[in-house]
């Protein structure tokens, strides 16, 4: 019976541990986010850091590019400063369903914030760690069904002070129209936004421009991995990554928290474009959570 007890137990442990291997790491996410922040700095458009940032993701990616699963897509644009030359980096995960889920974030910080040290640490750092760390799942927990498909998108942030569609979200509006073109747009089930969702008080926004469907399978998946306290607190309308898409009639979802830091006379955002946005704003607990409900609602599309 002891015997017996004992092989009952390791079997128990041996599940327990494939469990845990199966979810994405917070802490590492966290560790990808500061080794991009701080080895990066600010990464505005046309800036060295802008170039290490590149440097980053193309040396994390390269055992996909090894296989033919990393690539860079290189566009120029004029805009009211100049003309700037843009970059996308796509990295893919074949799965066994025909279809496509998308994973996007953009990398870059706000150039008109050039001047303040800026460096983005929840907007576009964290979620740039966040897909790293799925990244590296992904190497070794290929896509059971669709292939998955990381954007990291450049040119989110508007060139002119105040926000200004024309300007602005260049990398999908460059990806939404190639991917119309060749043909990859029909095969998107879901165009996934990941934006500003690392902070410590975290609490995803219900975004009124979101497919309804999917704001439906992320509430699902907050309460299927025990994080419905964190999302989902106020509603809003967001202008963020995923508009190109939905204009084309992809089905889109922002996860995002636009709701970071105390607002203030002087930043009524909170810590959003200051210089205030530093790696000790950024959770690990946060990306846990953001990570598991990113993962969860990959799960959910699958199964729909």
């Amino acid at each position: 019976m002891i015997a017996r007890n004992a092989a009952l137990f390791a079997v128990l442990l041996l599940c327990l541990c494939a469990q845990a291997q199966q979810k994405l790491s917070g802490q590492r996410a966290y560790t990808f986010t500061k080794q991009f922040v701080e080895g990066s700095g600010p990464r505005w458009l046309g800036s060295p850091g802008h170039t290490k940032a590149e440097n980053i993701l193309r040396k994390h990616f390269a055992p996909e590019k090894a296989k033919g699963h990393f690539g860079e897509d290189a566009f120029t644009v004029n805009t009211s400063l100049g003309t700037f030359v843009m970059r996308n980096f796509i990295a893919k995960y074949p799965g066994k369903k025909d279809g496509i889920i998308v994973i996007a974030t953009h990398y870059e910080t706000n150039i008109w914030l050039r001047d303040t040290g800026f460096v983005g640490a929840n907007d576009g750092g964290a979620t740039t760690g966040l897909l790293m760390e799925l990244g590296t799942y992904l190497r070794t927990h290929p896509p059971q069904g669709y292939s998955i498909w990381l954007l990291f998108d450049d040119g989110e942030e508007s060139m002119q002070r105040q926000w200004n569609d024309n300007e602005a979200l260049y990398g999908t509006r460059h990806a939404a129209a190639r991917w119309s073109a060749d043909g990859t747009l029909n095969k998107i089930k879901a165009f996934i936004v990941t934006d500003m969702i690392g902070d410590k008080d975290l609490n995803l926004n219900l975004d009124d421009n979101s497919t309804p469907w999917l704001r439906d399978i992320l509430r699902q998946a907050a309460k299927n991995t025990g994080h419905s306290g964190s999302v989902f607190k106020r509603p809003i309308a967001v202008v963020d990554d995923h508009i190109p898409f939905k204009e084309r009639g992809v089905p889109v979802l922002d996860m995002i928290d636009l709701d970071y830091g105390q607002p203030s006379f002087s930043h009524p955002e909170g810590w959003h474009h200051t210089p205030q946005d530093t790696m000790d704003k950024v959770s690990a607990h946060s990306l846990q959570i953001s990570a598991d409900l990113l993962l969860e609602t990959i799960h959910l599309i699958d199964k729909r």
